[in-house]
């Protein structure tokens, strides 16, 4: 059963698939309807089930997470799209004091299976609040969930796990990653959720990413291993929660990380997961673990974002440094 297809294209028919099975899934969100939404991720969606479950919504982002907080109370699986990433902070406010509040003000009572999906990071060339990365201030919330898919596979079944969630997920798309194909076996078992995987073995580095910056990772590592180095790579494929476990797993293999994201470094996600192996491995590590990752600036205008977003070179830099040791 298994058909190669495009990461947009794979959250569309696991959007599909999850509204043919369960009449409680709803899909809210600007233009996701007749449009099918500016990537057409939603293509065809409302033309087949209609609008009462495909809903096109007003420009209005705290509205629309607050409508979807109130359809999940009422026993519906909302899965709601912002547009772009920048759009989502009307709603932050909704989704940090109120969907990620409520399992645990009402004692475990009450569940909120949201899906908030946020298309995500840069690559594209797109204007101001169209290419930021926000997802560490998501995890830092206590009650979210948050994923990333690095491809087609992933997003199909990581879209119908969170789905199936009882409790609400922040699901961000790759948008630079949209139209990279993979194959996607629509009848295969998936693993947990929010496990890591790793992509490439290898035994002299780990390089741990998510996201868009797995492929990224795979061609640095393609790249070391013509000069003869070994570099294993993780898909962390969850921000919060993060499988230390796995992440623990390669360093005591490999003995060295590097920690890679588009989001800026400072405060990233990529901070935490430096300081939790740096307890785990201390007797393992023979380099302090690394980060890669965008800077601490507001994102800049299309021109200039080739030399904000990491790349092979800043990426291998920190190998070199971290195997420098």
């Amino acid at each position: 059963m298994a058909e190669k297809m495009a990461l947009a294209k794979a959250i569309n028919e696991s959007l599909r698939r999850a509204l043919d099975t369960d009449p409680k899934v709803l899909i809210m969100g600007e233009d996701v309807g007749k449009l099918g939404g500016v990537f057409r991720v939603t293509d065809g969606l409302q033309k087949d089930f209609g609008e009462s479950r495909v809903i096109d919504t007003p420009l209005a982002e705290s509205g629309i997470v607050g409508t979807a907080i109130g359809l999940a109370l009422r026993g519906y699986r909302p899965v709601v799209e912002i547009q772009f990433d920048g759009f989502v902070f009307p709603a932050y406010d909704q989704i940090v004091t109120q969907l990620a509040k409520m399992h645990a003000r009402s004692l475990g009572k009450v569940k909120l299976p949201v899906v908030v999906r946020i298309p995500y990071g840069g690559g594209i060339g797109a204007v101001e609040h169209h290419s930021e990365s926000p997802e560490a201030l998501f995890a830092h919330v206590a009650g979210l969930k948050i994923v990333s898919p690095s491809d087609a596979s992933d997003a199909y079944w990581m879209m119908q796990q969170a789905i199936q969630s009882d409790d609400p997920v922040i699901f961000f798309e790759p948008k630079r990653r949209y139209w990279d194909k993979a194959e996607v076996d629509t009848e295969a078992i998936p693993g947990p959720l929010h496990t890591a995987r790793v992509v490439r073995g290898g035994t002299d580095l780990t390089l741990a990413a998510y996201g868009p910056m797995v492929k990224l990772c795979q061609e640095v590592a393609a790249a070391a291993a013509e000069e003869g180095r070994s570099l294993e790579v993780l898909d962390l494929r969850s921000v919060s929660p993060i499988d230390f476990d796995a992440v623990q797993a390669s360093v005591e293999r490999t003995r060295r990380l590097v920690v890679v994201h588009e989001a800026p470094v400072f405060f990233g996600s990529g901070a935490e997961i430096a300081a939790r192996i740096t307890e785990r491995c201390f007797y393992h590590l023979e380099a302090p673990v690394l980060r890669v990752g965008g800077y601490h600036a507001p994102y800049p205008p299309a021109r200039l974002e080739e030399s904000y977003l990491p790349d092979l070179d800043r990426v291998l830099d920190a190998v070199d440094r971290a195997l420098a040791y």
